[in-house]
């Protein structure tokens, strides 16, 4: 009998069966086309311990019992469909871990319907893309914790990503839809960084007019520093890489248009369902939507031509700034991500370790980078902290970034860029320090319209007050 299944052989699938076969554990694999099935067993598995099925319960009576199945498919209805199948084959005490992106809210209503049945269903969030499935992702499991600790732990913790200590970035969430929620914010962090990135390269080539072998050596310059990161990492690379075909830098061929998958989307929602301001993600999201519309800038480009401009200041003070700038909206990223995780903690009962969750990102995850232990070292510092900003360590560190920050801002909206993300952490970083912002006049507003009342700042909060705006 075998350890463990695996359904859906994409290029993830495939990968992620290899990783856990390598790892001693004995695996069968199914696809709903047998032709995938077929080409993965001939051309990719070689002396691994990888069975094909070629039937849904051939392959479920292959496991040993409590059976624990992975599902790598499609998001959406292809996880309640491929669970429908599996139903009447499975017994009582077996597992499904679905290791998709799923939407956690479809991953807690599987997780009480298959309850019901005696079936354990877990959300597991999985980064790391293709190579991160074959060598070692972050892994972030949610589901019945009794079934982790003595089942399905040991596997996902054996196949995730390992630090240079040998921790795996694996580790139990917490119930139902708190792993691929966390996966989610992960997600939401990730469109954030990515767009910092892409605003700090529109600088260099559209303000300082820097070629792609320069901008490349900044960015290694970067990753030498605090800015240690994947995502720096593979910035430096790209822009070196050329195209065999043309001759041309690759990154200058591609068109610019963004795609996305909806974790963006859904962090973003999410945030504004529980009145977590994640600005500089949800701007991340906008400016991908904006990517988009290429024909229609095309045109908007032609009626209202941007006045170009020489940059007249000091190159390499600027290039300082400019790192100062991208390393503290990267710290309002992450903090909008944790405040958003700290928020649905408390409304959907998770109990989730903050500091935890950021040690799971350090290898693995696409979002891994140097300052994820530093996180760690605040909350162990202050578990209840609102905010990172709040922490001495972050605090100081954007306090001193801000001079730096807000120049490279003015300066970009002065040449005519879009830096949503950039600006929009220092506007976050500005309505969040201060004292009392005009919301007094919108809810004035409110109340002359609407009726909707108001409190004041010499009553109690619970007592609520209205206005007769004006004498009919």
């Amino acid at each position: 009998m075998n350890y463990i299944g695996l359904i859906g052989l994409g290029v993830m699938g495939q990968s992620l069966a290899l990783n856990i076969a390598r790892h001693g554990y004995t695996t069968s694999v199914w696809n709903i086309d047998t032709d995938v099935t077929e080409k993965f067993l001939k051309n990719r598995v070689k002396e691994e311990p990888v069975t094909g099925c070629y039937d849904l319960k051939e392959f479920v009576d292959s496991l040993e019992k409590p059976r624990k199945i992975l599902l790598m498919i499609t998001a959406g209805k292809a996880v309640d469909s491929v669970t429908e199948s599996l139903l009447p084959y499975l017994e009582e005490g077996d597992t499904i871990a679905d290791l998709g992106n799923s939407y956690f809210k479809d991953t807690i209503r599987r997780s009480e319907e298959l309850t019901k049945k005696g079936i354990h269903f877990f959300g597991v969030g999985v980064s790391g893309g293709e190579m991160g499935a074959l060598l070692g992702p972050s892994i972030m499991p949610g589901g019945n914790k009794e079934f982790y600790e003595n089942y399905l732990g040991r596997v996902l913790e054996d196949i995730s990503a390992h630090t240079k200590d040998g921790t795996p970035c694996c580790d139990y969430i917490g119930s139902d839809g708190a792993g691929h929620y966390v996966k989610m914010v992960h997600n939401g962090i990730e469109y954030g960084d990515i767009q910092i990135i892409c605003e700090a390269y529109d600088i260099m080539k559209n303000v300082l007019a820097m070629d792609n072998e320069e901008m490349a050596d900044v960015f290694t310059k970067w990753n030498e520093g605090r800015l240690n990161s994947y995502l720096i990492e593979i910035t430096s690379k790209i822009l070196r890489r050329k195209d065999e075909e043309t001759g041309k830098y690759i990154v200058d061929v591609i068109l610019d248009e963004a795609g996305q998958k909806g974790t963006g989307k859904w962090t973003s929602l999410e945030a504004l369902d529980l009145g977590v301001p994640s600005s500089t993600i949800a701007e991340s999201v906008f400016a991908r939507c904006l990517t988009a519309l290429k024909e229609q800038r095309v045109k908007a480009a032609k009626r209202f031509p941007k006045e170009k401009k020489a940059f007249m200041g000091d190159k390499e003070a600027f290039l300082q700034d400019l790192e100062a700038a991208v390393y503290a909206s990267k710290i309002v990223s992450y903090a909008q991500g944790f405040a958003q995780l700290k928020e649905a903690s408390k409304v959907y009962h998770w109990d989730l370790q903050f500091g935890r969750i950021a040690l799971l990102w350090r290898e693995g995850c696409i979002i891994r980078a140097q300052f994820l232990e530093k996180i760690d070292e605040v909350f162990k510092e202050d578990k209840d902290i609102d905010n990172l900003l709040m922490s001495p360590s972050f605090g100081k560190e954007v306090e001193e970034a801000l001079p730096s920050w807000r120049s490279v801002v003015m300066n970009a909206i002065a040449h005519e860029l879009y830096i949503p993300t950039l600006a929009n952490s220092l506007l976050y970083f500005d309505g969040y320090r201060s004292e009392r912002l005009p919301a007094n006049l919108l809810q004035a507003q409110r109340d002359w319209f609407g009726a909707h009342t108001y409190h004041r700042v010499d009553r109690p909060h619970d007592e609520s007050f209205h206005t007769i705006w004006e004498e009919e």
